[in-house]
């Protein structure tokens, strides 16, 4: 069977929480991938999908649930649910690691903006949670989600293992499905959606926490452009961002965060941003910026390269990840009055794991940060 695309016209509009069952044979799905088709596994009619994703066609709501059963071997791979789909480049999603199983990152949340998924920036116990699967059998998923807040029950139903305080979509209405991304497949059995707007959701949410003073709130995120504009040249001028459009984007709290696929994806190798920021000093000093990256980053200073940065993931080894975070820094040189900050930004084509900056100055005495 071929892939067919996402579909996701005709909505169906429900206002019951019973849950709808989806068999995988039913007709009703949709997939965007390397390989799916309907087959016999482990003693059920299973879904078989590979390098894609798989929607129910014409469903779409805001809160409810959605719960599978999967099968998976110890093989590296990404196999998961997803929700508020709005096409094949962009959902929230909680896939789990197999090859990881039992550790920190046995599985991830992670929202995708244009075909950039996030595990880069959203990375630590809030996004992930130790897990001991079982291979080669059916390992049932459930995953309720709310506004902002999400949980996610794995084999053991009674006890969540994850609590998502804050998704990073909006709550706006998608479609549901199942995902098995690069590496090895998966086989899905037993589909079933709900909807209601109060699902049983066992967490609560703590009090949310602003942006740090100090922390850079907002950024002009140019356009996409080739990375390869910028080899060899050790400045920036007027020239070089003329061309470029610009868009006002607000970082997220508390982390400062800019995940900047929100803006758009790498498309034709255009996998470069600027990132600028005015600063206005009072007076020549210089002052330390606190910064991370994904997955590389070059910084200018009133037009000057003073620092490149280049964390990929499996760059260093095979274990790193290039996950964000402040892990950098530098001391800038300002100058009496105005001072273009001005970061370069590039999303791996080859990784897709995330695309963001974060920076913080140490303090502010002497400093406006204008838009």
């Amino acid at each position: 069977m071929t892939a067919a695309p996402i579909f996701l016209g005709a909505f169906l509009t429900m206002t019951t929480s019973s849950p709808q069952p989806v068999p995988f044979d039913s007709g009703r799905w949709q997939w965007t991938a390397a390989e799916g088709r309907v087959e016999d596994h482990l003693g059920r009619k299973s879904l078989y999908l590979k390098g894609g994703v798989a929607t129910v066609e014409g469903v779409s709501f805001t809160n409810g649930w959605i719960e599978f059963d999967v099968a998976m071997t110890g093989e590296r791979g990404f196999m998961g649910g997803i929700w508020r789909v709005q096409d094949a480049k962009n959902y929230e999603e909680f896939y789990l690691r197999p090859h990881q199983s039992g550790n920190p990152d046995a599985n991830q949340y992670t929202p995708v903006f244009h075909g950039v998924s996030g595990w880069q920036l959203y990375h630590g116990k809030r996004y992930g949670v130790p897990v001991s699967y079982r291979f080669n059998e059916w390992t049932h998923v459930k995953i309720l989600f709310a506004g902002e807040q999400a949980e996610v029950s794995l084999q053991d139903m009674e006890k969540p293992a994850l609590f998502i305080d804050r998704l990073k979509r909006g709550a706006e209405p998608g479609g549901v499905g199942v995902s098995a991304l690069d590496f090895a497949p998966a086989h899905f059995s037993n589909f079933s959606f709900a909807v209601t707007d109060a699902p049983p959701i066992q967490g609560r949410p703590g009090a949310s926490e602003p942006v740090a003073q100090g922390v850079i709130a907002s950024w002009w995120v140019s356009d996409a452009f080739r990375e390869s504009a910028l080899e060899g040249k050790l400045s920036v001028d007027a020239d070089d961002l003329a061309p470029r459009r610009w868009t006002l984007l607000a970082v997220e709290s508390p982390s400062g965060l800019a995940n900047l696929a929100r803006l758009q994806g790498v498309h034709l190798r255009n996998d470069t941003v600027f990132v600028r920021k005015s600063i206005r000093s009072s007076r020549e000093q210089v002052k330390r910026l606190d910064f991370g990256f994904s997955n590389r980053v070059r910084v200018y200073l009133n037009g000057r390269l003073l620092f490149r940065g280049d964390d990929p993931a499996r760059s260093r080894d095979y274990r790193f990840l290039g996950s964000i975070g402040y892990y950098d820094a530098l001391y800038l040189p300002l100058r009496e009055g105005e001072n273009e900050l001005l970061l370069a930004v590039t999303e791996d084509f080859r990784d897709l794991g995330g695309w963001g900056i974060q920076a913080t100055l140490e303090d502010l005495v002497g400093l406006t940060l204008e838009d």
